[in-house]
């Protein structure tokens, strides 16, 4: 969660920054980032303000999960529940979404069931 919320979400919100401040057109997001979607293809900007949310709320539960917090496991189910969700919206870049998120996922819950049955 950390490893994903730090470097993917926020990392990558934050190298976008100064494409905020380029006036001259030199740099076009749109030829460098797709999405299947028509709608997120054309609101990049906003899509990245969004990515910055998701990644900082995906770096709170996972601080609160390393402080051992249910609300950080509430947080963190959550998130990665939404990311599985809305990762087949943002192709490309939702397959690794959906990794990292998948893979924590199945990490949370094996450690918070650990070795309980079903029966």
């Amino acid at each position: 969660m950390l490893i994903h919320g730090a470097f993917m979400e926020v990392g990558g919100c934050l190298c976008l920054l100064p494409l905020l401040f380029m006036k001259n057109g030199a740099f076009e997001m749109e030829r460098y980032y797709y999405f299947i979607v028509p709608y997120l293809q054309d609101n990049l900007y906003l899509m990245s303000i969004a990515g910055l949310i998701y990644g900082v709320i995906r770096v709170t539960g996972a601080v609160g999960l390393w402080k051992n917090r249910m609300w950080g496991l509430c947080l963190s189910l959550i998130n990665c529940v939404i990311t599985m969700a809305l990762m087949i919206f943002m192709l490309p870049a939702g397959i690794m979404d959906g990794i990292l998120a998948g893979s924590a996922l199945v990490l949370i819950l094996m450690q918070y069931f650990g070795d309980r049955k079903i029966a």
